[in-house]
């Protein structure tokens, strides 16, 4: 980045203000001069990063980053990109900023062997997970990350997660009795339901009683402070503003104390949890105290964390981090589950030959299926579920920045700026890199020219996963849970959730699109970003659902 442009940059942007005063437009001209010093410094400093090609920049205070952040479909944008540039480009940022897009098999393989260490959380995501959740292990990197992963593993094993099992199939009945009773009460064999609020209720329940031995009760409408909270996200106020803040925060955090309707839902968020973890914990560790568990060993995940807190070992847990990963898990297990089991109801309703085909495989089954016939009995599940994992990510994108000088491999050459051509990139240290999930899920170049549809069939047939998707070394070859020192440790967890929940309910219901096969679906933002049907509030999914008779 040259200084003239950088003072070009900054004279408009102040000439803007004067022009037309907003309070984004006087967010935006005091990140120019606070970053004019940064900015100055490392443009007169030799860059040894790779000069990668990539999209001009579409806006002069945001880059890039406002197109993708407000896209629909951001994956498409970052594939189209790839397409154009190469499997390795480079994308303009909020401020003058710049971050290089990795979208190559190769490449990724190398970056998360060296995630956690040589790539880290950026100074602004860490400010954000240290504010909202606390240390924990999303907040923390290198020895810190690992220690805190070790502490938790216990509480993920496959063992544990099959002693988990009856919990998710408890919730799920909870809410086909429901259902039931509402189709009753409508008079007819069907009625339509929001799917998506009892999606939540399910995933929240289910963390509760599986993660935490506490029920919130949502499946049985209790009123909590906790599920008011994380409903109101998806229909907060998505404003310029807001959206503008939040990407300049992304620079300098400070702007995360600029006050929004999102930042006070937040705050809230940070409270209500803080309170809640405070008080499972203490009550944890009253029963234990007490004997309640008459010596067993406690594998909950707060037993667990109980266990880490009094250990004087090299993975001891203080009371701060104890705390900080009951908040990560507590919106972990409820935020990104429920969307994803929405997702999934969704491209059932879609796609009738897909549901009861599904269907008739669990019909044929009979029996409920047991933790480990879950992974080996029921391909057609297993297929349908990561057919949706890989189509429909919770988690779509993230940035990294080096931490020292690197070289990166590259499966197939590109072309840089200059011209040459490269098998590898050089980047310097504090480089940003980022990875956009779905563009990776959803590559026509990685999965075939089928990628964008949505066909569990994939996964069944012999050479139903393109060699190139076979390069992704991730989980299943997706990129949904990451990869490397910082895959996401739940997984097993979730799978089986997502398992048994679309076990009960997909045997017990025909799920159909309210509006009939026109009906429009789009991204709405929880959270994360969430489905919604188009017209409607909030992150509402009403579908119509039928009891099924054979």
């Amino acid at each position: 980045m040259d200084s003239s442009y950088l003072l070009t940059t900054m004279q408009d942007s102040l000439l803007a203000v004067t022009r037309s005063v907003t309070p984004l437009d006087v967010a935006a001209a005091i990140a120019t001069l606070l970053a004019l010093r940064s900015a100055l410094k490392a443009a007169r400093r030799t860059s040894k990063t790779t000069r990668l090609r990539g999209p001009p920049r579409t806006d002069l205070i945001f880059g890039t980053a406002k197109q993708t952040f407000e896209s629909p479909d951001a994956g498409a944008i970052h594939e189209a990109w790839a397409k154009e540039y190469g499997v390795a480009y480079e994308v303009p940022t909020t401020l003058g900023g710049k971050k290089i897009m990795l979208a190559d098999p190769r490449a990724l393989a190398h970056y998360y062997a060296r995630e956690s260490w040589t790539y880290v959380q950026t100074e602004s995501a860490r400010f954000f997970l240290q504010r909202n959740f606390g240390r924990g292990i999303l907040w923390s990197h290198g020895e810190d990350h690992k220690r805190q992963r070790k502490s938790l593993m216990p509480a993920f094993t496959q063992a544990a997660i099959r002693n988990l099992t009856p919990i998710f199939y408890n919730s799920a009945h909870k809410a086909k009795l429901a259902w039931e009773a509402v189709i009753d009460a409508s008079g007819g064999d069907s009625t339509v339901i929001e799917v998506q609020n009892w999606m939540n209720h399910i995933s929240l329940d289910t963390i509760g009683l599986a993660g935490f031995s506490h029920d919130f009760g949502a499946l049985d409408g209790k009123p909590a402070s906790i599920t008011e909270i994380f409903d109101t996200f998806g229909s907060s106020n998505r404003s310029a503003v807001n959206v503008g803040l939040l990407l300049l925060s992304q620079v300098f955090p400070l702007f995360a104390y600029v006050p929004t309707s999102r930042s006070k839902l937040f705050r809230d968020m940070q409270r209500t949890m803080q309170n809640i973890s405070t008080e499972l914990l203490a009550r944890t560790r009253k029963e234990k105290e007490e004997g309640v568990l008459d010596g067993k060993e406690d594998k909950s995940i707060i037993g667990v964390l109980v266990k880490a807190n009094d250990s004087d070992s090299s993975i001891h847990l203080t009371h701060e981090e104890v705390l900080a990963q009951m908040k990560v898990l507590l919106v972990a297990g409820y935020e990104t589950t429920s969307i994803t089991m929405t997702w999934a109801l969704l491209e059932l309703a879609g796609n009738p030959d897909i549901q009861n085909k599904l269907r008739q495989e669990l019909l044929a089954f009979g029996e409920e299926p047991t933790y480990d016939q879950q992974q080996n009995s029921l391909p057609y599940l297993d297929a349908v579920v990561h057919e949706t994992l890989r189509v429909h990510p919770p988690v779509t994108d993230f940035v990294r920045v080096a931490t020292e000088d690197d070289v990166i491999p590259l499966s197939e050459p590109v072309v840089t700026q200059s011209g040459e051509v490269v098998n590898s990139i050089s980047v310097a240290r504090g480089t940003r890199l980022g990875i956009s999930i779905p563009s990776v899920n959803r590559s026509t170049e990685i999965w075939g020219e089928d990628a964008k549809v949505f066909r569990p069939e994939r996964w069944l047939e012999e050479d139903g996963i393109p060699r190139k998707a076979q390069d992704i070394q991730a989980y299943r070859h997706l990129l949904t849970f990451v990869d490397g020192p910082r895959t996401c440790l739940g997984k097993g967890f979730a799978v089986a959730e997502f398992k048994a929940v679309m076990s009960v309910l997909v045997k017990s219901f025909v799920f159909e699109m309210r509006d009939g096969p026109d009906t429009q679906v789009e991204i709405g933002r929880g959270l994360l970003p969430r489905p919604k049907i188009v017209g409607e509030e909030g992150t509402n999914v009403p579908l119509r659902v039928r009891r099924y008779e054979e």
